[in-house]
């Protein structure tokens, strides 16, 4: 028999609602020490933290707010991989419901754990999750600024995952916003795509001593086959012309683009926008196309530079080069008797030797 007179029980029942729903969202970095001793159950498997990697499960780093199923390199049971397909988001209630009985809320799961009875550990658990969670790992903008903090990561929903359908295997899905913009970090010579930032040249100097002159010279002048930078004026014409930033390259933006993407050597992607203007401003001092050691390069004055060779740099026509016109190209037996060779790569000495007057067949 009930304990509450019957007019009493809705008021009993949204009460009791009420509470569960305070108490699934006010897991709190004060639970966390507690999580810690039910994260002993996971840590067979699982990793957490700064250097955190993928075990006989993912690591946990930034789990809320991302799709179920993809962390990239990590081998994901095929059921785990539908889910996160279908649009299957970890937040608190989706992990409460998994880590309760993980088979019954993702059927034919690899995960062999049987599950967490008491809500109490579930909800310290989460609260350890957050707590430790490695910063780094946060979503990232195209401009490498943070979107936000974990928690506040737009999450994506199930009508934002395409599930294809066509092909045999059904594999892959849209790709996300994000994901498409983590990508898209193209600079265009009329500045497109310039992130927001400034730096001046003698700042650029320290950068370039820390992470170029090893390779690239103190002077841009190139170490043994490393690239040289700057110089080369006036040598395209010659036998080995030095096709620098200063005597060859057309575009300023070729040179911001590139240090964004591939520099520091071995590093890339370690430079913030700032510290790329900088250099870029450096690289432009040491091809004296700036002179003043105060020179700030920013968004705002970036297109009013322009490199020496720029103008000997000409549109793509090859639709309108007269090979084109040909309806059918020949492809075989197109020179009548041997072929013969009629110039010699001398400075790479690469051609088969002969005797004077004789050719190469």
């Amino acid at each position: 028999m009930s304990k509450f007179p019957r007019f009493l029980r809705p008021a009993v029942l949204l009460i009791s609602l009420i509470a569960s729903c305070l108490y699934i969202n006010g897991a709190s970095a004060q639970d966390a020490k507690a999580g810690a001793k039910v994260f002993k159950k996971c840590r067979a498997c699982h990793q957490i933290g700064e250097g955190a990697k993928n075990k006989v499960g993912p690591h946990l780093n930034q789990m809320f707010g991302r799709l179920a199923g993809s962390i990239e390199g990590f081998k994901y049971s095929k059921a785990m991989r539908s889910r996160g397909a279908e649009g299957l988001v970890w937040n608190n209630q989706n992990f409460i419901e998994f880590v309760t009985k993980p088979k019954k809320f993702i059927k034919k799961t690899r995960m062999g754990f049987g599950g967490l009875k008491k809500q109490k550990d579930r909800l310290n658990l989460i609260a350890f999750l957050k707590a430790n969670s490695f910063e780094s790992a946060a979503p990232k903008s195209a401009a490498g600024g943070k979107t936000g903090k974990p928690e506040e990561v737009v999450k994506p929903l199930a009508k934002d995952i395409a599930v294809p359908t066509h092909g045999v295997l059904h594999l892959g899905r849209a790709a996300l916003g994000e994901e498409v913009a983590a990508w898209d970090i193209d600079i265009r010579p009329d500045g497109q795509g310039l992130p927001a930032g400034s730096g001046k040249v003698s700042d650029g100097e320290v950068i370039y001593n820390e992470n170029c002159a090893r390779c690239h010279g103190d002077f841009g002048e190139g170490i043994g086959r490393w690239p040289i930078l700057a110089g080369g004026h006036d040598t395209l014409t010659d036998e080995r012309p030095e096709k620098t930033i200063g005597s060859f390259w057309p575009y300023l933006s070729t040179v911001f683009d590139y240090v964004r993407r591939a520099m520091p050597f071995g590093s890339a992607r370690s430079l913030n926008d700032n510290d790329i203007y900088a250099l870029t401003a450096y690289l432009l001092f040491l091809n004296d196309i700036v002179e003043d050691e105060d020179f700030v390069l920013s968004k705002e004055n970036f297109t009013s530079i322009h490199l020496p060779n720029e103008k000997n740099f000409i549109a793509d026509n090859r639709k309108d080069e007269a090979h084109r016109a040909i309806k059918e190209p020949c492809m075989s037996d197109c020179v009548a008797g041997s072929p013969k060779v009629v110039s010699r790569a001398r400075a790479l000495d690469v051609t088969p030797d002969a005797k004077e007057g004789e050719s190469v067949e």
